[in-house]
């Protein structure tokens, strides 16, 4: 194989990955379904309400993994939310059973080939960076046999009159500027505050905290946190872009807290599919920046193992 088609091959290959996430989430969404709002309150959701982990590592996975993980265990109604690799489960003693099929998960990232590093040196000039995405095979635990005792054990979530606290300390620890009154919930770059409603105002007390969790998933991209584009206007793409964001943001917080998520803007689904439908990698870098968003509010728990933290190579 040349060098100029190797390259060629593997590009083809990441735009091919892209697309098939891509048009997975597209079709959950056209029929419907928000692939980041889980239905574990339904008899056919066997599996607890928690982020997917990989269960040899015990680490949790992070970004579009999440979601295709979530997808898996609803569409075959999986007990577990804890996977592994084939070869994870041998090195654990056990095995996955014949004919089980594995779930595609990816790994992102980027590296700079030693040529360009030289040519870099040479000139002076900035080395170009290449995106690259990899697949992995993951197994549920409920596909293997012979795994130890306890290892894909899913500690359960914390009783529901917890739940309320945790937030509340959450939002304390944050030092975001958090104001409750009014009767609309929303974020003021400018200004670097969050309004949301107070509780009572909402017909499930429960709502009032993913409201907070997205809010509070928008102020995580102001420039002295992560640092995101608050540039997009109302209706624009950038606009839903950060929406899609912070909506995700809200499910993974949910998730870590044993919060049942549920979508709040719905209206967005028309801006967040032409999003998607120009952009084969807008739902993966949305995920990717729900995830630093999530894990950047969940580590000022005072329980730092309920944050959703990790890279996808890793957990996998």
């Amino acid at each position: 194989m040349s060098r100029k088609t190797a390259p060629a091959r593997a590009s083809q290959n990441r735009a091919s990955l892209y697309d098939e996430v891509t048009d997975t989430i597209i079709a959950e969404l056209e029929a419907g379904r928000f692939p980041w709002v889980q239905p574990w309150g339904s008899a056919s959701v066997k599996a607890p309400l928690t982020m997917p982990k990989n269960a040899a590592t015990g680490r949790q996975y992070s970004g579009i993994n999440v979601l295709i993980l979530w997808g898996a265990v609803i569409q075959h109604g999986f007990p577990s939310q804890s996977w592994l690799t084939f070869r994870q489960a041998l090195s654990l003693g056990g095995n996955v059973r014949r004919g089980e099929h594995g779930i595609t998960v990816v790994y992102a990232d980027r590296f700079t080939p030693e040529d360009e590093k030289r040519r870099a040196r040479e000139t002076g000039e900035d080395a170009a960076v290449i995106p690259f995405l990899k697949r992995f095979t993951v197994f549920n635990a409920a596909q293997c046999d012979g795994l130890p005792e306890g290892v894909a054990t899913v500690a359960p979530p914390p009783p529901r009159g917890l739940i309320e606290p945790q937030v509340e300390a959450l939002i304390r620890a944050t030092g975001i500027d958090f104001r409750i009154g009014g009767d609309r919930a929303f974020y003021v770059p400018t200004s670097d505050y969050v309004q949301v409603p107070p509780p009572q105002a909402y017909f499930e007390p429960i709502n009032w905290h993913r409201t907070a969790l997205h809010e509070l998933g928008h102020a995580t991209g102001h420039p002295s946190r992560l640092n995101r584009n608050f540039s997009g206007s109302f209706g624009s793409k950038k606009y839903a872009f950060e929406e899609l964001i912070a909506e995700i943001n809200a499910a993974f917080c949910c998730a870590s807290l044993g919060i049942t998520p549920t979508v709040r803007h719905a209206d967005y689904l028309g801006s967040w599919l032409e999003v998607l439908r120009e952009d084969n990698r807008a739902i993966v870098r949305a995920a990717s920046q729900a995830s630093k968003a999530a894990d950047w509010l969940l580590g000022f728990l005072p329980d730092t193992a309920a944050g959703c933290a990790d890279d996808e190579r890793r957990a996998a």
